[in-house]
């Protein structure tokens, strides 16, 4: 399988599909590991955190491994951004993305039926000069309509010394904001950026702890500063999709069926790769 795509895809080709950018509320009346009342919050605030996914243990082994492959994709001309789409070319990646105590947690916000599609680590080495300006995800995402949840999952503990992740809460009931491009000025790693975010709701910083996560609606606007602090600041981005979703631009072949089934044969339903 061809496991190149564009990341992000380019502006005119997106602009040429026909997306349902609007938040979906979830309606789930029987959750089995989120509780209502969590619910209700990811409704009204769009996010989710801090949740303990992964032992000590656990995610020392994944950060073992992280450690291993990044130094392999920059041995080979890559940097700490550009490992995306990994779940497609790396088994342990596989693994994480279509992880039970995850996907757990995720159903119970995209119904039975859920399609992981997307894998990408950003990690901030220390002093690297980046941020990431404020965005939202369904904005760089050929998927229509609404219904995908990014899952965060930090790697190394993540604060705000070291340019841990923000959200401005309750901003996802905007729909599909107007952004400019970016700048090399601008320092960003992503390529659209949000001004005046404050506009839209009040900043929380997602700070979480080596092996947590938080989950946080494809519409929530979000970013994170440049880390300016001695400490490494890795996380993996693991994103899912109601199996309903239609994707465009082949990213249907990205998706790994996790819960229920794909009545449609929309997503491709990849297999685990071989290598690590």
């Amino acid at each position: 399988m061809d496991t190149t795509f564009l990341a992000p895809p380019a502006t005119e080709d997106l602009e040429k599909l026909d997306r349902d950018l609007r938040f979906h509320p979830v309606t789930n009346d029987r959750p089995q590991t989120l509780t209502a009342s969590e619910i209700a919050a990811f409704n009204r605030d769009g996010y989710l955190r801090p949740y303990r996914i992964f032992s000590e243990t656990e995610i020392g082994q994944i950060r073992a491994y992280f450690d291993d492959l990044l130094a392999r994709v920059v041995a080979a001309g890559g940097d700490s951004y550009s490992i995306s789409t990994a779940h497609l070319k790396y088994g342990p990646v596989y693994d994480i993305l279509t992880h039970p105590r995850i996907v757990a947690h995720v159903k119970d916000l995209l119904g039975e039926n859920v399609v992981a599609w997307g894998s990408h680590f950003f990690c901030k080495m220390p002093h690297d000069g980046k941020k990431v300006g404020w965005h939202q995800d369904a904005s760089y995402w050929p998927l229509s309509p609404s219904k995908a949840v990014t899952v965060w999952l930090a790697i190394d503990d993540a604060d705000v010394e070291n340019a841990c992740m923000r959200f401005i809460s309750g901003s996802h009931h905007f729909g599909h904001m107007t952004y400019r491009p970016g700048s090399p000025a601008d320092h960003s790693v992503l390529n659209q950026l949000i001004d005046n975010p404050e506009q839209y709701g009040t900043a929380v910083d997602d700070v979480l702890k080596a092996g947590e996560v938080s989950f946080h609606s494809d519409l929530l606007l979000h970013g994170s500063q440049a880390n300016e602090s001695d400490r490494r600041r890795c996380g993996l981005t693991l994103r899912y999709a109601a199996a309903d979703v239609r994707a465009g631009l082949d990213w249907n072949r990205k998706g790994v069926i996790v819960s229920g089934s794909d009545p449609s044969g929309h997503w491709s339903n990849a297999s685990r790769p071989a290598a690590e």
